[in-house]
């Protein structure tokens, strides 16, 4: 056991909660964290949600604590400002969330049984969550999915939702068919159309390939962090091999890059 697994963790929470009043105190605090409001610290909190999901991704397991811990901060971050406005607090915040996971939970927290298919479960949790958005008064079925989303995620869950009430293709074939359909329509509008609607039929176009991602059950986000994680390892061996003869990219062409692209793909396949 470590150090630090040794620590006291409402101790912990109560000190960051601590410092961060201090940081946002008027007279004696930050002056750059005294200026920040909500919207001006959503897209930090946006940014160390996407960190911790890089250090996973990575297996970067010694930084995962840290990026975790800069993503609790934008909680107390967001329930400090709240504290001073009378609005909430970070105990109204946890409360919230546990009385959630218990509700949503009856199988562990109540009398329901635990003994029930994973199809069966999924199917309670989308009812329970259902009574949570009639209380919130969410009529449509689109309801509640976050803006703030990134828009590969959120087509994912906005067709999830069309989906539960059966508004979908039933095989992936017709999605991509459709793909096809909005393929075409991207490289006419292309030809023939203005900026705006080229920029409509692109957009469509990644709807349709969020939702085959959906219908072969892939996270279009991970898809895509793994595809410029690739591109940004294997331009690297591109760098460096011109590096090694005194050059970089700009002094090079694209037939020659794109040998040492293929390259550096037989590498990474020699290894795997």
């Amino acid at each position: 056991m470590t150090e630090a697994s040794r620590r006291d963790p409402g101790a912990e929470i109560a000190r960051l909660i601590d410092i961060m009043a201090q940081l946002r105190d008027p007279q004696t605090g930050c002056p750059w964290d005294i200026e920040q409001d909500f919207a001006s610290i959503a897209p930090y909190t946006i940014e160390e949600a996407h960190e911790v999901a890089d250090a996973i991704d990575r297996q970067a397991w010694s930084e995962l604590p840290g990026e975790l811990g800069d993503l609790l901060l934008q909680v107390v971050f967001h329930a400090q400002m709240a504290r001073e406005a009378e609005m909430f607090d970070f105990a109204d915040c946890a409360a919230a969330i546990s009385d959630k996971l218990v509700f949503r939970h009856p199988h562990v927290f109540g009398d329901e049984s635990r003994d029930k298919s994973a199809e069966q479960q999924v199917k309670d949790w989308e009812a329970i969550k259902a009574v949570e958005r009639a209380g919130k008064a969410e009529r449509g079925a689109l309801d509640g999915v976050a803006l703030g989303l990134p828009a590969l995620t959120r087509a994912v869950k906005l067709q999830n939702r069309a989906a539960r009430v059966g508004f979908d293709w039933p095989h992936a074939g017709e999605v991509l068919d459709k793909i096809a359909e909005e393929t075409a329509e991207l490289v006419e509008a292309r030809d023939s159309l203005g900026p705006e609607a080229l920029e409509e039929e692109f957009g469509d176009l990644l709807f349709a390939m969020a939702n085959l991602a959906r219908h072969l059950k892939v996270d279009p986000e991970q898809a895509l962090r793994r595809a410029n994680a690739k591109f940004t390892r294997r331009f690297g061996a591109i760098e460096a091999a011109l590096a090694a003869t005194g050059r970089r990219p700009e002094n090079s062409d694209l037939a020659e890059m794109d040998r040492l692209w293929d390259a550096a793909k037989a590498a990474e396949k020699a290894a795997e």
